[in-house]
């Protein structure tokens, strides 16, 4: 025997859900039975489900040319002997962006 699922979503949404799956060989009733399987599979969500990650990299706001002028800083500092061990500079990093 066979249930049916209805759902209600946004009609772009459908849309373009339609395209992709069609693009992909299948139709968006065939994509939909593929997640409830892979979800049963795997006992919860087929991928991994998180909020989108806040940016803490410091460095993702700079421009070429600050990367650059703080390249030249560390070699300035490299060749006066203010550098640290990879080790404490991984471990750093590990702890504060959760690496």
């Amino acid at each position: 025997m066979a249930s049916t699922i209805q759902i209600r979503v946004d009609d772009d949404l459908k849309k373009k859900s339609d395209r992709l799956f069609k693009d992909l060989g299948t139709d968006t009733t065939s994509a939909i039975r593929i997640f409830l399987t892979q979800a049963v599979a795997y006992n919860g969500f087929p991928f991994e489900i998180k909020r989108n990650p806040v940016d803490v990299s410091p460095y993702s706001a700079l421009t070429e040319e600050e990367m650059l002028e703080r390249l030249d800083l560390a070699r300035e500092h490299s060749a006066k002997g203010m550098q640290k061990e990879a080790a404490a500079v991984i471990s750093d990093m590990r702890s504060k962006y959760g690496l």
